[in-house]
């Protein structure tokens, strides 16, 4: 088995990731560094929110090391065709990936792996044959995280139907740059630290609107006087009153808030407060409880593609309002799977 080899590089599609990570990718590994590794896998876990599993090497005096190997989610495997583990126990395989920052932790967060068929698995959003380290053949595909438009079906069901993030031409990110941050914000930003864990850690469910960055499946069911949209991530179910059918009375702050919503036209718009989910994204820009978040919502008229734009105002946080737009497309054959987030053993 061989040793571990490590060099130094740049141009790693990060960008795409970091919208996916469930803790801070760049506060735990070190994206500027590649470790190559060779050994045998002695345990596999393909769940979410990551799937990981054990490589045994063998270091320069024959001694057994014991690394600790991560990737994306068993929902963003499925994106990729790769909805059952393609490694397994006994299986020999190289790997290269991006080491932990500490040094006392063997861990990997892997970006090309070759398997025993001589096939290779590449990590990486929008990987193609060119980002091969060692083989002509690549297992899984990103056709479905980079497409154009949705497929046509039924379009008269409108925004109800299961819809899927789509990354070209950047519209399946949900962020800004340059927040109009007010000096409180900007403090606390600075005071911020991704690797504390906190509520931005594995398995810790996100809230509004953090939680539409979110990559996976999501549906929009319709009721008699509310509107589900169910989103596979964390299993997330937000509740959307309909302004003729509103309950007695508000419930308390939580981390989706209080929503309700109103058609114009073919547009849902929906009005969203009573949030107290302390982040407004993974960079730690703070939100307080005075937020509040319009939401306008379509879907194409053959119902291929369901556009989105929020307008986030909190006065404590932004010194203006904030307005950021994605869309999602429909793909047949999709659906809103179990989440079933575990951590540990």
């Amino acid at each position: 088995m061989m040793i571990y080899r490590t060099s130094f590089f740049l141009g790693i599609f990060f960008p795409a990731f970091n919208l996916f990570a469930h803790h801070s990718f760049s506060a735990t590994f070190n994206g500027d560094v590649i470790t190559e590794l060779e050994g045998v896998v002695t345990e596999v876990r393909w769940r979410n929110p990551h799937i990981t599993f054990e490589l045994k090497t063998m270091d320069s005096n024959g001694e057994e090391v014991f690394w600790e190997m991560e990737s994306h989610s068993l929902s963003i495997m499925r994106r990729m065709d790769l909805a059952e583990p393609i490694i397994g126990v006994g299986d020999n395989i190289r790997v290269a990936g991006n080491p932990a920052r500490r040094d006392d932790l063997r861990s990997i967060f892997a970006q090309n792996i070759l398997l025993p068929s001589g096939e290779e698995w590449v990590f990486r959003f929008g990987a193609s044959p060119t980002d091969l380290r060692w083989s002509d053949r690549l297992v899984g595909t990103n056709d479905k995280w980079f497409a154009t438009e949705g497929e046509i079906f039924e379009p008269e069901r409108g925004i109800f139907r299961v819809w899927s993030t789509a990354l070209s031409s950047g519209g399946g990110s949900l962020r800004g740059r340059n927040y109009p941050l007010t000096e409180s914000a900007q403090a606390a930003v600075a005071r911020f630290d991704p690797a504390g864990g906190s509520i931005l850690a594995n398995c810790a469910p996100k809230g509004m609107p953090y939680l539409m960055t979110q990559p996976y499946p999501m549906e929009f069911i319709e009721q008699t006087d509310r509107i589900l949209l169910r989103i596979e991530e964390y299993d997330s179910v937000r509740t959307i009153y309909m302004a003729d059918a509103l309950p007695a009375e508000g419930p308390p702050p939580s981390l989706l808030g209080y929503s309700v919503g109103h058609w114009e036209n073919d547009t849902l718009v929906v009005h969203t407060s009573r949030v107290n989910y302390p982040y407004f994204n993974e960079s730690g820009v703070p939100q307080s409880e005075a937020t509040e978040f319009v939401e306008y919502i379509s879907a194409s008229d053959d119902a291929s593609r369901l556009d989105y734009k929020i307008v986030v105002t909190d006065p404590n946080t932004f010194s203006e309002p904030v307005v950021l737009q994605k869309f999602w497309v429909w793909l047949s054959g999709v659906s809103v799977e179990p989440y079933n987030c575990l951590v540990g053993d």
